[in-house]
């Protein structure tokens, strides 16, 4: 059923919840891949001119694939083909391009439960994917998380 799995990781403990839900599927159905991307924002406009872009965006880049590298290890030790990819942009429609180019067959993501004035401020990345794409989206809500926060 499913053949590649999308775990789009912000950094977060609070993303990595979705781990144990993708190894089970993974065991479960036979999955042939796993791909974890990380999308690097960046930096926002109005940024004063001293910093150096190229710096920053590479630094975050460098962390992120360490990042992905160390979760990619531990998927590894229990049998999943992982691959991992770092993205610069804008991490929703970062994460749809990629999905729809690499024709993935479930996104597997955390959310971070935000409602009201917080998530019109800061948008929802998973609500955004899930009515973006056309296939199967798993959402995971952290145990322990209140709606909201």
């Amino acid at each position: 059923m499913y053949k590649k799995i999308l775990v789009p990781l912000d950094g977060s403990k609070l993303a990595e919840c979705v781990l144990p839900h993708v190894k089970t599927i993974a065991a479960g159905v036979g999955v042939a891949q796993v791909l974890l991307l990380r999308v690097v924002e960046p930096l926002p406009a109005g940024t004063p001119p001293a910093v150096d872009f190229e710096v920053v965006q590479e630094a975050g880049m460098k962390e992120a694939r360490k990042y992905l590298a160390g979760i990619k290890a531990k998927l590894s030790k229990d049998g999943m083909n992982v691959e991992t990819k770092v993205l610069a942009g804008r991490p929703a429609e970062t994460i749809i391009d990629f999905a729809q180019r690499e024709k993935v067959d479930l996104v597997a993501i955390a959310t971070h439960g935000r409602s009201g004035l917080t998530r019109w401020v800061f948008g929802s990345v998973a609500d955004k994917v899930m009515r973006s794409l056309s296939v199967p989206i798993l959402l995971v809500k952290p145990a322990g998380f209140a709606s909201g926060e």
